[in-house]
């Protein structure tokens, strides 16, 4: 009887066991359900190889969702459509930016949705969009697959250029300026002492005439001391002497007119005296 009533209390605490599992699985479930996000949409031109359900999303590197499902656009075959399932605590800008990136080198896709810039008003959604569009652009090595081929084949142009430029007239041109060269050098070499010595004199002519713009300094000082000299005599000249001066200049000068009234009235006076009437030379 013991045992079976032992039997009974194991039992009953299995099935109490299972009954807090299931409770619990249930009330985890239901919290991940109600867990709300918010739907934006992408358009993504070209392959989004690695791009899938599930694909992590990030906003300025943080892990903030999910892609809920990928499709390719009814109108427009080159683009694909991605669906994402973000936290409600982000919300991007009108000039926020999708682009799928790589992880390392470890080569995992994800979807990195850049933050915009505090001006820009919120993303919603415009007429005739199911959810708000969040606007998408080729990643960096997207964007170097697409360049690859043309920089590869503008890289075979250079060097078919090239080819063409090293042909066998050219080769032999440049050959001949090489050995030209060579000659110059040689030549100049052989007048090092010459070239040497045309140094030295130039480097004496450059001293002379440092020494003559000395001497033309000093003469430049001279002459300027002469007429501060000069100067200074003037400025101690007494008022009475000036006036002397130039009452004797006015004489000079009224003696001057009066000469030049006199040969004005009779020029051959002067030069050869009177000869009036009863006037006999010697």
């Amino acid at each position: 009887m013991e045992t079976r009533a032992n039997y009974f209390v194991v039992g009953v605490f299995v099935l109490v066991c299972m009954v807090g599992l299931v409770v619990a699985v249930l009330w985890l479930a239901g919290a991940q359900y109600r867990e709300e996000y918010v739907l934006y949409e992408s358009f993504f031109p070209g392959p989004v190889t690695g791009l899938g359900p599930g694909t992590i999303v990030r906003y300025n590197g943080i892990e903030v969702g999910s892609v809920r499902d990928v499709h390719f656009d009814p109108d427009d075959p080159r683009l694909v459509i991605a669906i994402f399932q973000v936290s409600p605590e982000v919300r991007p800008r009108t000039n926020s930016v999708a682009s799928l990136e790589t992880q390392g080198l470890t080569g995992v896709t994800f979807v990195q949705m850049s933050g915009g810039t505090p001006d820009a008003a919120f993303l919603t959604t415009k007429q005739g969009q199911q959810y708000p569009v969040i606007p998408a652009r080729a990643s960096a090595l997207q964007q170097l697959s697409q360049t690859l081929p043309q920089l590869l084949e503008r890289l075979n142009g250079v060097a078919e250029n090239g080819r063409e430029l090293l042909n066998a007239d050219n080769r032999e041109a440049v050959s001949a300026i090489l050995v030209n060269i060579q000659a110059i050098t040689a030549a100049i070499n052989a007048r090092t002492d010459k070239i040497d010595a045309a140094f030295a004199q130039f480097q004496g002519l450059t001293e002379r005439l440092e020494k003559t713009l000395e001497t033309t300094d000093d003469t430049v000082m001279r002459v300027g001391k002469l007429a501060t000299t000069t100067e200074d005599k003037v400025k101690s000249i007494s008022v009475g002497e000036l006036d002397r001066l130039l009452i004797e200049t006015r004489a000079t000068v009224t003696s001057l007119n009066r000469l030049a009234s006199e040969l004005e009235r009779q020029p051959t006076g002067l030069l050869f005296g009177d000869r009036r009437p009863g006037y006999q030379p010697q």
